[in-house]
């Protein structure tokens, strides 16, 4: 019988944790047992919860207070296929219930074949920018609130002269009649054909899909039918089916990154809510996430170290989905790249706002600050060159600083 068995650390409970965990199985299955006749429960013994590990004086993810780690295997034949259902099944009503903390799911393969994952993974993403054996180069617009049109591209164009891979809206940034959304993908395109005539390179850039929930659809389709190179989604503010319902949609069939605001409500409490590694992880890579961005560990909105990682590691371990990339964000400037770079991997996307658009030479000697602080990375090689060979990096690394890693790491 199929089942998917939930992890949660529950804290500040005291008394009988196997009681606690059998009452927890029951509760968001079949009710009541012992009460039931014979043949009641012989009729719902395929739908009970089933109680498969206890262990107690755990510290979880946080380190912190002690708790117990609870094991509890949901039969499949209880829910639908689909997200929503899986989590009210697995964690409804039990949210409520005190200090609880939803940590991971494990499906079998049958089961995890309902969902699509990411529409092209780490590798689909290279071959549309041809370029492998590196992180990725990632950018934001700043400050374009209440900017026209003509702001935006120049934005997009010097970036995109700086060598930056992705170049991505900020998550705020609605539709608006500024800078309307199909503007901004026809004349973006345009920019970006410009700027590739002119360095050779190839620079993707991610719309802003937003507006009303039963509109995004078609609203995706028309930015495909534009040739959007790809989609921001705010996927914890809309919800994961509609995540999911856009990846499955065969007439959008674009690249979806997914930003990770509101998502902090349900992750940041280190005993309520889901974990991070569950939800800007597993769950946003089964709902078909290409990339997924997730706070570094370094700037002022940082998540510690271990979670991040642990996020990146969900999204890209050995699965039946193709690997999304991970995206550490937030205070990222050229002298953080050897730390990027030994946390995350090759396979992952450096993505700085204030450390392009801050460097003293702009956007474009921003991105190719970071370009030069990639390759010296690579190459296993100190940021500290000679200033006359590597100026944008010389001049980031005056300003910002910079972190080199340590052979023992």
């Amino acid at each position: 019988m199929s089942e998917i068995i939930a992890s949660y650390l529950l804290k500040g409970s005291s008394g009988n944790l196997e009681k606690k965990a059998e009452e927890i199985a029951l509760g968001l299955t079949v009710g009541s047992w012992t009460e039931l006749p014979d043949l009641e429960r012989e009729q719902l013994k395929k739908h009970k919860g089933r109680v498969v590990s206890v262990e107690g004086s755990y510290g979880g993810q946080d380190g912190n207070e002690d708790g117990a780690l609870i094991k509890i295997a949901y039969p499949s034949a209880n829910f639908s296929a689909d997200l929503p259902a899986v989590l009210t099944t697995v964690f409804g009503k039990l949210s409520l219930d005190g200090k609880i903390k939803l940590l991971d799911l494990h499906a079998a393969e049958d089961f995890k074949r309902n969902f699509p994952g990411p529409r092209f993974g780490i590798e689909g993403i290279r071959s549309k920018l041809d370029v492998h054996g590196r992180p990725l180069l990632m950018s934001i617009f700043k400050g374009v609130i209440g900017r026209d049109l003509a702001y935006l591209l120049k934005q997009l164009k010097e970036q995109a002269r700086g060598g930056i891979d992705i170049v991505k809206d900020d998550e705020i940034f609605f539709d608006n009649e500024l800078a309307p959304f199909t503007s901004r993908i026809t004349e973006g395109k345009r920019v970006l054909r410009e700027a590739f005539e002119e360095t050779g390179h190839r620079t993707l850039y991610a719309v802003n899909l937003t507006g009303r929930t039963f509109e995004l659809k078609e609203k995706a389709k028309r930015a495909a039918e534009l040739g959007a190179d790809m989609l921001l989604f705010n996927a914890f503010a809309y919800g994961l089916d509609v995540l999911q319902a856009l990846r499955e949609d065969g007439e959008i069939g674009l690249p979806v990154m997914v930003h990770p605001a509101v998502s902090g409500a349900m992750t940041s409490s280190p005993v309520y809510g889901l974990s991070h590694s569950l939800l800007l992880g597993k769950l946003a890579r089964m709902a078909g996430a290409d990339l997924s961005l997730f706070p570094s560990p370094y700037g002022s909105v940082a998540l510690e170290r271990n979670q991040a990682l642990s996020i990146s590691a969900a999204l890209t371990e050995d699965d039946i989905y193709k690997k999304s990339l991970p995206v550490p964000s937030a205070g990222i400037h050229p002298g953080l790249v050897p730390l990027l770079v030994r946390d995350f991997g090759v396979d992952s996307v450096i993505n700085a706002g204030g450390g392009v658009h801050g460097h003293p030479d702009g956007a474009r000697g921003g991105g190719a600050a970071f370009r030069q602080a990639i390759s010296l990375v690579l190459e296993g090689k100190t940021l500290h060159q000679p200033q006359q060979e590597y100026p944008e990096l010389a001049k980031a690394i005056a300003l910002w600083g910079s972190k080199e890693v340590l052979q023992n790491g």
